[in-house]
């Protein structure tokens, strides 16, 4: 039995993200900052128009990052 809990929420898809687009989430909530002044689905636009990130990464990446900046 493993004592490490899997992540739950938008953090579950983080190794899916950066499997998939091969940069870590740092560099996508980097992005994120810079679209600070965005609506939720503004910035998951953004993600998924300018980075051709698919829509539930993108919202995973917005969710987090807006959950942890208070925002």
């Amino acid at each position: 039995m493993s004592d490490v809990t899997p992540p739950k929420g938008p953090a579950s898809y983080f190794p899916s993200i950066e499997k998939t687009y091969g940069k870590p989430i740092a560099h996508w909530l980097q992005i994120l900052d810079g679209l600070a002044h965005l609506k939720h689905m503004e910035q998951v636009a953004h993600l998924k128009a300018e980075h051709q990130m698919g829509h539930g990464h993108a919202n995973a990446l917005v969710a987090h990052h807006r959950a942890r900046s208070g925002g």
